[in-house]
This record gives C-alpha cells, structure tokens and sequence, in this order.
C-alpha cells in the first residue's frame, strides 16, 4: 500500500491537485473562455498595520510550489515579523498558479502561527532552556514543521527523531512515565540507574521524579542514587494535582540545595504556556513546550489579485521587469494596488502603494524569491533564527508581557 496513512502525497501538491475544488471550476471555465489574463495577487493577513506582530514563515515550501512555473515571487525573508500587509506577492498569468492557491496558504498560515506561539514561549524565558514537545499533537506527516519553526523562533531543542533527520538535528529527551511504570513504585532507583547504564554519555542524565510519590522525594532520591552524574529532575506535574506550582519548584530546589545538590537542574513540563513559565523563569532551569506552539491559531492568510490585465503570458512583460502598470482592483474590505511593506528605524511596518514615496530610512522588506520559475533564494535556519529574534527586539515582541 503506496500510502497507508491517507496523507495528501507531495506530487498532488506540486501539480495543484491539492486545492479547493471551485479552483478547478475556476480552470475550467476560464480556459472555455480563453481567458488568462496578467495579475498581480498579494498574500496578506491584515491590510493595515495592527501593532500585533507575527512570525512568518513556510516560504521555502511555498518556492518549492511555485518553481518552475511561469512567475515571478516576492516575499519576506524567512522569520521576518509582520502585523499587515503583503507578505507575498505573485506575478504572471491567472491560470499559471490558480490551483495553487490552497496550498500556499497552507505552507504558510500554520507554520506562521506555530512560530508565534514558539516565539511567545521563547521570550516568557529568554535565558532559559526551553525545548518543542509537542510533535505528539499534530499529524506525524508535519512533525518537522512544527519543529522546524520552533527553531526558527529559537527554541534550543526538540523531542521528535524523524523530524530530526530531516532538519539535521539531534533530537532530545529522556525518560517518559512509562519507564517508571514499568519497573514499579518503590523502584525509581532501579530505573534511574538502568538509564544511567543504557543510554549513551550524550544524553543528559534528567530524572523524571513526579510519578509515584512527590516531588521533592523522587528528586532527592534521583539525587541520591545518581549523585553527580544527575543533570537535572524533570517535574511533570499535570494540571490536575499541581496546585501552586511554583511553590512545589521552589520547595525542591531548596530540599536539593540543601543537601549540597546545588548543580543539579530543575526542567519543568506539562502544558505550560508563556504565563505559566514566566512565573517560574526564576525558579526553574528549562521547559518543555507543547500544546502551546502545537495549539497555536493558524495565521489568517488570504490570497487576493490587486492589479489585473490582459497582457501578454510572456514573463518578459511582467510589472517586475517592464514596470508596466495594470489595473487595480480588489474585493470589497480589501485594498487595490500593488504595495510595498518596509520597516522603519522605529520598529514600524510601513504599508504603501509601490509606485509611492519610500518612508525616510524605511528598510524594503519584499524579496526576490521566484524569478521565472527560477528559485533565486538560498534558505539557512540559522540565518531565519538570527533573524527572527533580531526583528522581534527591533518591533518589541513579547515587552507588554515582560511584567507579569
């Protein structure tokens, strides 16, 4: 069986079977028309400036879509942050791309919002260790994307294998509840010590010390059975039996201190979210992130033709390379015209027509990405990180939250 998980196979997508059915309506009735006329369409969010910035990304599988294909792509850089405006913009005949539609707002809108949310949980604990669990919430077809923009949004780590193969990075983590169960209650010595004996120098030796009795005796007696090979303790505590979280944190972290365990990390985990870890950034040493970067809201991306014409399919014609001007157009709520987005000194996001004036100092943020159907972009993950945090200081992501 060629796909036992039903999963969209890549080559619908490249040849925009992947779509909304009413663009194949669309196909056939513009082509019983002889109709494909020159457009411009712009992939936006908000039209104007929100003061709410988000993290886009996705870019490199949207220059995979359209490679080859009789167009020219702009976009942002990978990583860029943006609160309205094009995020992407698409030249060339209407028919060349029209299927394609569905999936390019798909390679963008959820990557976009998983790197958001990555992003709020990297500022909650800018010094901390914090690290992607949450691959187990999403199909296992997209557990490198999700990863890949907790990355981007500069996460130290990840937790799911394949996803590593794919990204070439390690991927991280322990011991899960499981192994506890199965030596036993009364035997977490016995398990912390056959890890020990197992796993390879690499891996962190981090205890998992909340399954049978509290906290703060699990964590003593990992200290206590490891000594100084013990790394850390992982307090997984659910949400059902937590009560004042921080408390139990601070609680194990002076049991332990006093008893001269004082190198020993405390890692905490189990549905956190940037609130939650911004009251213990002081108290623990790392987290695992999950249902918050998994759970995020999908960016609302929309794909709308803003200039319209009936020039040639040549793509020596196109408003990029001739500068010819079509004409504008747009639905109602929408805005007509091709527009250029720039950042300016003071973190703003400058909206304008492209034929208009240059905000003074304002830095272009629209990017060759398609030119002819050639890829004209290199993409590095590092690069997109570095730049992803640098933007975020620049336009004060995550500063409203600093005090809570």
């Amino acid at each position: 069986m060629s796909n036992p998980f039903g999963t969209v196979p890549p080559e619908a997508i490249l040849e925009g079977d992947a779509t909304d059915a009413y663009f194949e309506r669309t196909r056939a009735t513009l082509e019983h028309a002889d109709k494909s006329p020159h457009v411009v369409a712009e992939v936006t969010a908000d039209q104007f400036p929100t003061g709410e910035f988000e993290v886009f990304t996705g870019v490199k599988d949207v220059a995979t879509l359209f490679e080859g294909r009789n167009v020219d792509v702009d976009a942002l850089p990978d990583g860029q942050l943006f609160d309205g405006g094009p995020v992407c913009r698409i030249e060339g005949p209407y028919l060349e791309f029209a299927e394609l539609e569905t999936s390019l707002l798909g390679f963008l809108s959820q990557p976009s919002g998983f790197a958001t949310a990555a992003l709020e949980a990297r500022f909650a604990a800018p010094d901390s260790l914090v690290l992607s669990f949450g691959a187990r919430h999403v199909h296992p077809s997209i557990a490198s994307t999700v990863e890949r923009a907790s990355l981007l949004a500069g996460l130290d780590g990840f937790s799911h294998v394949a996803a590593g193969e794919i990204l070439g990075r390690a991927a991280g983590g322990t011991m899960p509840h499981a192994l506890m169960f199965c030596f036993g209650e009364g035997n977490q010595a016995e398990a912390w010590t056959a890890f020990d004996e197992a796993v390879g120098e690499d891996v962190p030796r981090i205890a998992l010390t909340d399954t049978f009795w509290d906290e703060k005796s699990e964590s003593l007696l990992a200290a206590e059975t490891l000594g100084d090979d013990l790394d850390g303790v992982r307090l997984d505590t659910t949400g059902s039996r937590r009560g004042d979280f921080r408390h139990i944190v601070r609680e194990v972290r002076w049991e332990l201190d006093a008893r001269g365990h004082e190198d020993v990390d405390i890692f905490c985990s189990g549905g956190l979210e940037p609130a939650s870890i911004r009251n213990l950034r002081d108290v623990a040493d790392g987290f695992g992130v999950g249902s918050h970067i998994t759970g995020a809201d999908s960016v609302d991306f929309s794909l709308d033709i803003v200039e319209i014409s009936e020039g040639s399919s040549d793509p020596s014609s196109s408003r990029t390379q001739s500068g010819d001007d079509g004409e504008p157009i747009s639905k109602r709520g929408k805005l007509s015209g091709v527009k250029d987005v720039s950042r300016t000194p003071d973190g703003g996001h400058h909206i304008a027509l492209a034929d208009g004036e240059e905000p003074d100092e304002g830095a272009a943020l629209l990017e060759p990405l398609i030119r002819d159907g050639d890829v004209v972009r290199e993409f590095d993950l590092d690069e997109a990180t570095e730049r992803c945090l640098e933007d975020a200081g620049v336009v004060g992501f995550g500063h409203a939250n600093d005090g809570d």
